[in-house]
């Protein structure tokens, strides 16, 4: 990866990963339309770790008091009394399917799950279950009414997104939308249970890739996080925003028409589905 790479890639990451279209879809075909290498599985969770440095800044003030109720609860001994300190919980066991799913398929993720093939597939196939979220939702609740029993069915929507081309936010969303979230509520909690799951995943492969990285990579890396995190909060302001007085169709049919064009190429072997 180089410099220019390196701040264009950091870009789409910021950009992409809060919008339910998949920055992973989006890291994998650039780089095979222009010709260069795929950056790998370990270079882009690392690169994720930009898109977490922008939710905690963009929702400090509520993950401060999430954090001060969490510790003031297990101190006074009542860990569940406020919503903040409960809040706290959920999103730990919603992190859990993910993280065990990481672990289990881990090879698989960075290997061959990584074909255009299943990142198309992918694209399609949840964009049709966004759809039918949209469909049936009653778009009723706020995060202030999340229960235990939501935040595990978020979390294993979540662990789905580990499938190259389904997209974190994009799983977590339609989860929160089949709960009967608002479209609001539902990104929002998408994004914090995010921070736990992306902090973990690009420290572990920062670890993995340690002996490989000289200074060069170590530069590249590093401001391809910094672009992703100034984008990344900027992308998290505006969905927010976008959500109040939209649905996702936009984002339906966009995943639906991109994975169309990667199947074409694909056909046309315009483009190599592992290259």
């Amino acid at each position: 990866m180089t410099f220019f790479q390196a701040i264009v890639l950091g870009a789409v990451q910021g950009v992409t990963e809060f919008l339910p279209i998949s920055s992973t879809a989006h890291l994998r075909l650039l780089p095979s339309i222009l010709g260069w290498n795929d950056p790998g599985a370990a270079a882009s969770a690392i690169i994720q770790l930009g898109t977490m440095i922008a939710v905690v800044s963009f929702f400090r003030r509520d993950l401060a008091n999430l954090i001060k109720a969490f510790f003031h609860g297990i101190f006074a001994g009542k860990p569940f009394e406020e919503f903040e300190a409960r809040l706290g919980w959920y999103i730990a066991v919603g992190t859990i399917p993910i993280g065990l799913c990481g672990i289990l398929f881990q090879r698989f993720i960075e290997t061959s799950a990584r074909s255009l093939y299943v990142i198309a597939g992918s694209l399609i196939a949840l964009a049709l279950i966004l759809a039918l979220a949209e469909r049936f939702s009653t778009l009723r609740r706020e995060v202030s009414s999340v229960t235990l029993k939501d935040s595990v069915v978020v979390g294993i929507a979540q662990a789905l997104a580990l499938i190259p081309g389904s997209s974190r936010s994009g799983t977590t969303i339609s989860a929160g939308l089949f709960i009967g979230l608002t479209r609001e509520a539902a990104a929002r909690f998408s994004f914090l249970l995010s921070v736990p799951a992306v902090l973990a995943s690009g420290l572990f492969q920062a670890y993995e890739i340690r002996h490989s990285l000289g200074g060069i990579a170590v530069v590249n890396l590093f401001v391809a996080t910094v672009i992703s995190a100034f984008c990344g909060y900027g992308a998290i302001g505006f969905v927010l925003r976008y959500l109040r007085t939209h649905t996702t169709y936009v984002f339906i049919w966009y995943r639906i028409l991109l994975g169309g064009l990667i199947l074409f190429l694909l056909y046309r072997e315009t483009i190599d589905p592992f290259s």
